[in-house]
Formats: C-alpha cells, sequence, structure tokens
C-alpha cells in the first residue's frame, strides 16, 4: 500500500509508510496505563489489580501492591521490546537493505518511498508475528509451539538491544552484567534481558509468584520506582527513536 501510494505521489508515500510505522509501534498508551496501575496500589488495590490486566496476563488477584507495581515494571520493560524496539529494529533493517537494491528493481518507485515501503513491510511483519504469539503461544500446546518459537527467534536482538537501551536510560551501564545473573530464571529466552536489566539499574525486586524472582534480596517497587522506571522505559524509547533514524537515514 505504501508503495502503491508512492506511485501516484511520493508524498503520498511517506506519509503512508509515517503512518503504517505508527501503527506497528506502541508506547504512550503502555506508559499511561502503567502510570494508572502505579497510582491504583495507593488508594484502591483491588481496582489496581483489575487494571493490571490490560499489562499482564497473571492472575492479580492475590497479589501485594508491590507485587502489583512489580507486574508493572517487568511489562513496560518487556513491551519497550516488544511493542516499540522489535518493529523499528526491523524497518531499520529493512529499509537499510532496500535502499541498497539496485535502481532497475525499483519499478517506477521512488527509491526513498520503496526504502519506506520495504522497511514498513518488516515492521508490519515482526508486529504480525508477536501479535500471534501473544494469542496462540503457549509452548506446551500443538497450536502453539510455531508462534512461540518463532517469536523467541524474532525477538532475540530486539530483547537484547532494549536491554543496553534501558541501561543507557538509567545511566547505569553495569546493569547488564548483573542481569546476565538472572536471566535464565526467567522462562522466556528474552524477556528476562530488559527486565533484569531495570531491576539491577533500579535497585529493585521484580516478582512473578511460582515462576521467577529478578534483583536479589532487594524489595519490591515502591509507586516511586515504578514512576521512575516508566519514566526511563520512556527515555529509552526516545533513544530507540533516534537510534534508527541515524541507522536509516545518517
Amino acid at each position: 500500500m505504501v508503495a502503491v501510494a508512492g506511485v501516484w505521489r511520493p508524498l503520498a508515500g511517506a506519509i503512508a509508510g509515517g503512518l503504517a510505522l505508527f501503527l506497528t509501534t506502541s508506547l504512550r498508551r503502555l506508559l499511561a496505563v502503567a502510570r494508572n496501575v502505579t497510582a491504583a496500589t495507593e488508594r484502591d488495590l483491588d481496582a489496581a489489580r483489575g487494571e493490571l490486566r490490560a499489562l499482564a496476563g497473571r492472575d492479580a488477584s492475590a497479589l501485594s501492591p508491590g507485587e502489583v507495581r512489580s507486574a508493572v515494571v517487568e511489562s513496560v520493560a518487556e513491551n519497550l521490546a516488544d511493542g516499540l524496539v522489535a518493529p523499528l529494529l526491523a524497518f531499520a533493517v529493512l529499509a537499510a537493505l532496500a535502499a541498497r537494491l539496485p535502481a532497475s528493481l525499483a519499478a517506477g518507485v521512488e527509491p526513498v518511498v520503496l526504502t519506506v515501503a520495504v522497511g514498513v513491510a518488516g515492521a508490519a511483519w515482526v508486529k504480525a508475528v508477536n501479535t500471534m504469539d501473544s494469542m496462540l503461544g503457549y509452548r506446551s500446546k500443538p497450536v502453539g509451539w510455531a508462534p512461540a518459537r518463532l517469536d523467541d527467534a524474532v525477538m532475540w536482538l530486539p530483547a537484547r538491544a532494549s536491554a543496553v537501551l534501558l541501561a543507557a536510560a538509567c545511566l547505569a551501564p553495569g546493569s547488564l552484567v548483573s542481569a546476565r545473573r538472572w536471566v535464565d530464571d526467567v522462562p522466556s529466552p528474552n524477556s528476562g534481558w530488559p527486565m533484569g536489566t531495570v531491576a539491577a539499574a533500579l535497585g529493585v525486586r521484580l516478582v512473578k509468584p511460582g515462576v521467577y524472582e529478578l534483583g536479589g534480596d532487594a524489595a519490591l517497587p515502591t509507586a516511586a520506582d515504578a514512576e521512575r522506571t516508566v519514566r526511563r522505559v520512556g527515555f529509552a524509547g526516545v533513544l530507540a527513536y533516534l537510534a534508527v533514524g541515524v541507522a536509516t537515514w545518517g
């Protein structure tokens, strides 16, 4: 669709590409919900538990305020990779490859529009993989094995890139070393990296009861810790946009 719009008018192709890329990424809504749940933990724990379902699929009925805030911190850290870094990274990689294609393959499309179109196609594919994993991805079930494994493979690099961005946003490069000690405790081969990096950088303990604990003997996040995480993840998102812009057009 981006390429077709670009054949008609290059500006239309650029606008369509920007809109499509916007639709494949998400950060603002994630951070807004995280703030709402964090605030609710201090005034209405039952409401916070209910609202947590928008961020995490775990049973929240018996979670303490600190455990709810832990889930908030975990979710925003993990979803930085899933919802923003992964599609942006796919866009940057494929756009860079498209920019090197011979002009004869452009088929009447302006080179810059073709670059955007191919990059957006990569971002949309990654978003589809991640969505399919969210809907079907249970490794223990035949229907979910392939989506889960495909998502594990696709998210390998974005998860680690997100950890680097979070360490930079928190001004805590050593948090990557600390995170390495805990990632094997998380069932996912990827999500432990951004979560563990945040736990180390902020000095908090993140817990999914009965599944994993990250952060050693530190205390569970306070409301202030969760708010600080939201701000740092937002800053890491800005860094991701800047990095992709430089890599693609710089």
